[in-house]
């Protein structure tokens, strides 16, 4: 279902954003929506779980570990060699 909205916007930026729309062949209501859509997207998403991303999960296994390690104690011995 769609509706309709009325927004008040600077002149220039409503130019700048018919002009940015009309390359990409797209009206500038869809523009708007699509830009709506993805930060209310990626809000919910980030409220219902954390998102890996490709990136970061390309970086999984890289360090190889042994079990008994206590990153957190090592962190500390690091940090007091540091401030010390």
């Amino acid at each position: 279902m769609e509706a309709k909205l009325t927004l008040r916007l600077n002149e220039n930026v409503i130019e700048r954003a018919k002009i940015y729309a009309r390359s990409h062949n797209m009206s500038l209501s869809k523009m708007i929506e699509s830009y709506l859509d993805s930060v209310t997207k990626e809000k919910f998403q980030e409220e219902k779980h954390i998102t890996i991303t490709p990136f970061i999960e390309s970086l999984c296994g890289v360090i190889d570990l042994p079990e008994e390690f206590d990153y957190k104690k090592d962190y500390r011995d690091y940090l007091d060699k540091k401030y010390k």
